[in-house]
């Protein structure tokens, strides 16, 4: 059973930028780095604040905490440096004929 969700088209998301997204109540940041979209939870680990209002890192991969400067793994979720320490979750992202699927089903999975 799929539980894939169409939450954005992809030329509504610019590239090198982070767009926030409700999904089954949950806060998530898609993140586009060329025409590939990233879907991590949009609340810091380390603060509680909104990532998808951050920097997009895009040849690193990673999006950074607009408040204190922790940098996440757009692949994996893991902080890449201080003050965070505790990774976020990823979500698996499917772009189909311009839609953007997101599946929240499967939370913190490595690579999306």
């Amino acid at each position: 059973m799929t539980t894939e969700t169409v939450v954005a088209r992809l030329d509504d998301i610019e590239p090198g930028t982070a767009r926030r997204v409700q999904v089954d109540g949950r806060p998530v940041a898609l993140v586009r780095c060329g025409d590939h979209v990233y879907a991590i939870s949009d609340i810091c680990s380390h603060a509680n604040v909104s990532l998808s209002e951050g920097e997009v890192l895009c040849a690193e991969r990673e999006i950074e905490c607009w408040k204190h400067g922790s940098t996440f793994s757009l692949r994996t979720g893991e902080p890449t440096c201080l003050p965070a320490v505790v990774p976020v979750a990823v979500y698996p992202v499917t772009v189909d004929g311009g839609d953007v699927l997101l599946d929240v089903g499967l939370d913190g999975g490595g690579e999306g």
